[in-house]
């Protein structure tokens, strides 16, 4: 029997038995979450994936579905050094186990070294592929070396005057004291 798979509602346990595999472009307009990490809309950027099915031995050496990722794309972060967009690429390569429910899932991933999921029949991948791009994009995107001058220290020409302007706040506790009837 052929089947066709849908990045959007992939029957994973079929999809592993028939050990298919899908590739796709998907817009990053598609990604909603992933958009809004963006420094600029990014319209022509595109997202290409690879979901590959399988059958293999598992955590306990029982016959598990595994799907393997590959996932591919350039995108404009904010880089934080000068503040500019910087087009920086993200790749995902990496392997999941399924498990048959939420809670078998749960203790395998937390004593196993693997990514294990859960297995459904309406398996969103393009949900997981936009969780697995989310988590490749750095803690702090920058250029390696900046297309405008960084400018490292900020001066302030108002602020020693306003620092001595300013009562010291000791002094006017002091002040208080000093008022005390004894």
């Amino acid at each position: 029997m052929n089947r066709e798979f849908a990045a959007s509602r992939i029957d994973v346990n079929a999809f592993a038995t028939a050990a298919d595999s899908l590739t796709g472009e998907t817009p990053v307009s598609d990604f909603e979450r992933l958009r809004s990490e963006l420094a600029e809309p990014a319209a022509d950027a595109r997202v290409t994936w690879e979901a590959t099915g399988e059958r293999r031995a598992g955590g306990d050496g029982a016959l598990a579905p595994w799907l393997h990722l590959r996932v591919e794309t350039t995108l404009p972060f904010v880089c934080q050094r000068c503040l500019t967009p910087v087009r920086l690429p993200l790749t995902v390569d990496r392997a999941f186990r399924f498990a048959a429910d939420e809670e078998t899932a749960a203790l395998e991933d937390e004593a196993s070294d693997e990514d294990v999921l859960v297995a459904a029949r309406d398996f969103d991948l393009l949900a997981l592929i936009e969780d697995e791009l989310l988590m490749e994009v750095p803690v702090t995107p920058r250029h390696e070396v900046c297309p405008v001058p960084v400018r490292l220290s900020v001066a302030d020409p108002g602020f020693e005057e306003a620092e001595e302007a300013a009562p010291n706040p000791f002094a006017v506790l002091e002040a208080l004291r000093d008022r005390k009837p004894k």
